[in-house]
């Protein structure tokens, strides 16, 4: 997607301070995945404007730390009647711009409108401990503080749910925020910024800055920036992490996964399968949390993988706003062309490709961004499909002769988000959840997405950072623990020498 100068036609822009503003020297268009036509045009923040959105989120932070809580919670539950009023709006929106369908969308939504309520109980969230003559005549407790000017780098594959892991629990704990969504679906950001003035947020307290690499690296470097939360692949979480790490700031940088599910011979075959074909092929493969791998389990691999090709050559690929459809397109064209080439290179290693999604086409739709559901059996984990990270509608089918070779070949991967066990036997899950070496767990749940007040995050090379999003662990993040210690003498004592303690 190369930046132009001079766009024709609508533009998306930034929303800075109180308002929106499209200006930009360089601009990307927005494209329509099903057709492959441009909707519209979105600026491409350099520095200056991400400045100017921090320092809009700067000037209003300190007096929105003053508000009570329970009043900043108020402006959230106001946002959160919005969205749940024109939540098909902002999905129809969604799958314009990403090309999911139109269901999944809407799940997408829901999801985060469940983060909006937790975070709407801050108030209770934000509750320290007291102890009451810690030390003789002394009273402590902690309570727990805003961070300042806090920031989110967001992926296009969940434009409405991932932005919802973090500005909602970020404003309600007294921060501002600024956020730069993926400028390929740039839209639903910048609404959900327009609702949450209409909601009664003041100017400035969350900023969205439309942008590339460029911005995103702008907002890192910032020196009012105290934090930073990132989704995306793990090279660039990588570096984000690393980069804002030497300059002193808090980062939750989660990166990329390889998700398992393994197929225990005593499952319920039926249910592994359907398990597999949603997990693998919803929303075409592009979520973090999707199953890129099976491992399939001694005698009854055959059946299951018999099944799996049955499945997979059955899904509906078209438009996400056609009715009775399975699978929209991709993001992109470049997407398309990389998926298309794992697949490739796939073949040239040896894996045996059951079904080959690169022969699908939709009628009417020639120049969208379509491939359908692959299935390759017998893959080593030497392949790079195996090791790399394919973001596309891609399953592959390992073997393994029992539990425990499953869970040895999991526990080495290097990446670690989420994993799935299908099994009839209470004691090989319990098995599998304390063994395996991976941050979200399911047994007979294809995706393991935690609810907003448990947290999300995975293990390894899948996060970098100390803490999961959203739930607790979210305000944990966006908050820092102060400790105070209190006593009211009656008389002077003269100097202490010692440590206050409780002997």
């Amino acid at each position: 997607m190369n930046a132009a100068q001079d766009p024709s036609g609508p533009r998306v822009g930034h929303w800075i301070g109180a308002g929106v503003r499209e200006d930009g020297e360089r601009f990307a268009p927005v494209f329509n995945p099903a057709t492959g036509e441009v909707l519209r045009q979105v600026p491409l923040a350099d520095a200056r404007l991400v400045d100017a959105a921090v320092q809009a989120a700067t000037a209003a932070q300190p007096a929105w730390a003053e508000t009570p809580p329970v009043r900043r919670a108020r402006v959230l539950n106001r946002f959160l009647a919005l969205l749940n009023t024109r939540r098909d709006a902002l999905a129809q929106r969604i799958t314009e711009e990403h090309g999911k369908v139109l269901s999944d969308a809407r799940g997408e939504v829901m999801r985060g409108i469940e983060v909006v309520e937790f975070a709407c109980g801050i108030a209770q969230l934000l509750k320290g401990e007291y102890t009451e003559q810690a030390a003789t005549g002394i009273d402590t407790w902690t309570l727990r503080q805003p961070l300042g000017v806090v920031a989110g780098i967001t992926p296009f594959n969940f434009p409405c749910m991932v932005p919802c892991w973090m500005f909602p629990l970020a404003l309600a704990a007294g921060n501002a925020f600024v956020l730069k969504p993926s400028e390929r679906d740039p839209s639903v950001a910048l609404r959900m910024a327009e609702w949450l003035a209409e909601a009664g947020l003041p100017a400035g307290l969350l900023n969205v800055v439309q942008g590339d690499g460029q911005a995103a690296q702008a907002l890192i470097e910032h020196p009012a920036v105290q934090a930073v939360s990132f989704v995306g692949s793990t090279p660039v979480a990588r570096q984000v992490y690393q980069r804002g790490a030497a300059l002193g700031k808090r980062i939750q940088a989660l990166g990329g996964a390889k998700n398992h599910l393994v197929v225990l011979p005593d499952a319920d075959l039926e249910l592994a399968v359907e398990g597999l074909i949603g997990a693998a092929f919803g929303s075409a493969g592009e979520r973090c949390m999707a199953i890129s791998v099976a491992v399939l389990v001694g005698a009854s691999a055959d059946a299951v993988l018999a099944r799996l090709a049955e499945r997979t050559r059955a899904l509906r690929v078209g438009a996400g706003t056609d009715e009775g459809i399975d699978m929209g397109p991709v993001i992109t064209r470049g997407a398309l062309e990389r998926i298309r080439g794992a697949i490739d290179a796939g073949v040239r290693e040896g894996a045996q490709l059951v079904v080959d999604g690169r022969i699908v086409r939709v009628p009417g739709h020639e120049r969208g961004f379509f491939i359908g559901g692959t299935l390759f059996d017998r893959v080593e984990p030497h392949m790079s499909l195996y090791r790399e990270e394919i973001f596309g509608p891609v399953l592959c089918c390992v073997r393994a002769a029992d539990l425990e070779e499953a869970i040895a070949l999991i526990n080495a991967h290097p990446f670690a988000n989420g994993v799935a066990c299908y099994t009839r036997s209470g004691a090989a899950a319990r098995e599998f959840a304390h063994r395996i070496q991976v941050g979200m767990v399911g047994i007979n749940v294809p995706i393991p997405v935690p609810m907003a007040w448990h947290g999300f995050g995975g293990w390894k090379s899948s996060l970098f950072g100390d803490t999961h999003v959203y739930g607790p662990e979210g305000v944990r993040f966006y908050t820092r623990q102060k400790s105070v210690m209190q006593r009211w003498p009656r008389a002077s004592g003269g100097a202490e020498f010692d440590l206050p303690s409780s002997s």
